[in-house]
């Protein structure tokens, strides 16, 4: 590159076009992705570079277009990874295998110091390896001072309630240290301070009143790029800030009848709103090289249509790197068939919703990571979820093959001895 810059300053007028194609033609780059444990290709793998996104083939090889300073590479089922690129024009990436066993963390959780220390302490004697952290929780709190939510007037509504970690970056950085995967959790469309901040961006009710759900918080109206922007913004934050994955829950419309939306609350309009967050996404988040996931209702994988709220699930997997279906078995309800009681069989629920996904998707398991229930039955009997409902949960996602599993428990209470050891 010194010789290069050299002729360039040295190089008579009548050469320096033609020199600098010549540059940018030697200096594209081509290269291929492995699996470091087995050193196979890694085909559809996500490339990254300053020129833009693209994928490996068939023999987990790759070209690009222009001169990159460094290029990273992701695949669902593998940590992702980034390499600087000097004066090569090919190089070699290796993608270690990797599934993340995660346990959630509220915003009062990763910021008190005993939940979050309990939380940590199972990767000492469990195979927990990665924590699902809220950066905007159920309620619209942030566990830092979100310079997203400052701009769109949503952040000062909610400083006093909010606990805001000191230095949040270095917090995950020394959680990054301690070999976990850190997955952001972002709540989308259920946002009351940002209803507060901006109501004619909510929801409303036919009369044209702001809509309340059973917790009395508002909801965001789906079809809003405003709200689309707000988000993005925040899963930029996230991003920034070292996260490895971004997870969009609460991506769906009220499961409500007779609301009030900009467009017409049809089956269409409602997939199409959720598909094209998500691609509005994808496109932000490029630079990032984060993956990708959303959290969808249980009962999803089973329905032919969106459940009302906008969630397809064969629409889905095209702009997801994961998808999260929440099957936790208090939520089904209205069962299975052939089974009336999801709480007494807990690892079918799991077994049957992951098979259906992936016969209805044609997606491998590892581009599924199910949440799994970790807190007290409230629907049927109201059994402890100890270690004899999370175990038929847990190897019932590991027999489908699935991108690992996150336990919800939505106080952060988490119990060694109901886990699977290393």
């Amino acid at each position: 590159m010194t010789l290069i810059r050299a002729f360039r300053r040295l190089a008579p007028p009548a050469l320096l076009a033609f020199s600098a194609l010549l540059v940018d033609q030697a200096l594209a780059l081509s290269g291929v992705v492995l699996d470091s444990s087995t050193r196979n290709p890694v085909a559809g793998a996500t490339i990254t570079t300053s020129a833009g996104v693209t994928k490996t083939d068939d023999q987990g090889q790759f070209e690009t277009d222009d001169a990159a300073e460094s290029v990273a590479a992701r695949a669902p089922g593998y940590l992702r990874t980034e390499v600087k690129v000097f004066d090569e024009t090919s190089v070699t990436l290796e993608l270690t295998p990797f599934r993340p066993k995660a346990v959630y963390l509220s915003v009062f959780g990763v910021t008190s110091a005993p939940l979050r220390n309990s939380a940590t302490a199972l990767a000492d004697s469990t195979v927990i390896n990665a924590l699902v952290i809220d950066v905007k929780g159920d309620r619209g709190l942030t566990p830092y001072r979100s310079a997203a939510r400052e701009a769109i007037g949503a952040e000062a509504r909610v400083t006093t309630h909010a606990p805001h970690a000191r230095d949040f970056p270095a917090l995950l950085a020394r959680l990054h240290d301690q070999h976990l995967y850190l997955i952001a959790r972002i709540v989308v469309f259920k946002d009351d301070p940002l209803a507060d901040a901006h109501p004619q961006w909510s929801v409303h009710t036919a009369d044209g009143e702001p809509w309340r759900d059973s917790e009395n918080l508002q909801w965001m109206d789906p079809f809003s790029h405003d709200v689309w922007q707000h988000n993005l913004d925040v899963a930029e934050e996230a991003a920034r800030m070292g996260f490895d994955e971004i997870q969009f829950d609460y991506l769906r419309f009220p499961d409500k009848s007779g609301l009030r939306f900009a467009l017409p609350n049809t089956r269409a309009n409602r997939t199409a709103a959720i598909v094209g967050f998500l691609q509005a996404a994808r496109t932000r988040l490029a630079p990032y090289n984060v993956f990708i996931a959303a959290d969808i209702f249980g009962y999803v994988c089973w329905n032919l249509d969106d459940t009302a709220i906008g969630q397809q699930i064969e629409l889905l997997g095209a702009e997801l790197d994961y998808i999260s279906p929440m099957l936790y078995p208090s939520g089904f309800t209205w069962g299975l068939p052939g089974l009336t009681d999801p709480v007494a069989d807990p690892g079918q629920i799991v077994r049957r919703s992951l098979a259906k996904a992936k016969h209805r998707t044609h997606l491998p398991g590892a581009r599924f990571r199910p949440w799994l229930q970790a807190f007290r039955d409230y629907a049927f009997d109201h059994r402890v979820f100890d270690a004899a409902a999370i175990s038929p949960q847990v190897n019932a996602a590991d027999a489908a093959g699935s991108n690992g599993w996150m336990l919800w428990n939505p106080h952060n209470h988490y119990d060694a001895a109901d886990l699977p050891t290393r």
